[in-house]
């Protein structure tokens, strides 16, 4: 499987209602730091209060 945004093989995979998707591990990295400032995961970890353990 190639990644969904560029022609190297993807590393890692998601399936949604039978849709698979692949990213390359520099768009995973990207994806998932959009993700991390995104205000929806703000508003996740509000709903239900995560807390971290170090």
């Amino acid at each position: 499987m190639k990644c969904h945004y560029c022609d190297r093989k993807a590393a890692y995979a998601a399936e949604k209602d039978g849709i698979k998707v692949g990213l390359c591990e520099r768009h995973f990295r990207e994806r998932v730091e959009e993700l991390a400032d995104s205000d929806e995961l703000a508003a996740l970890r509000e709903q239900i209060d995560i807390d971290r353990t170090e």
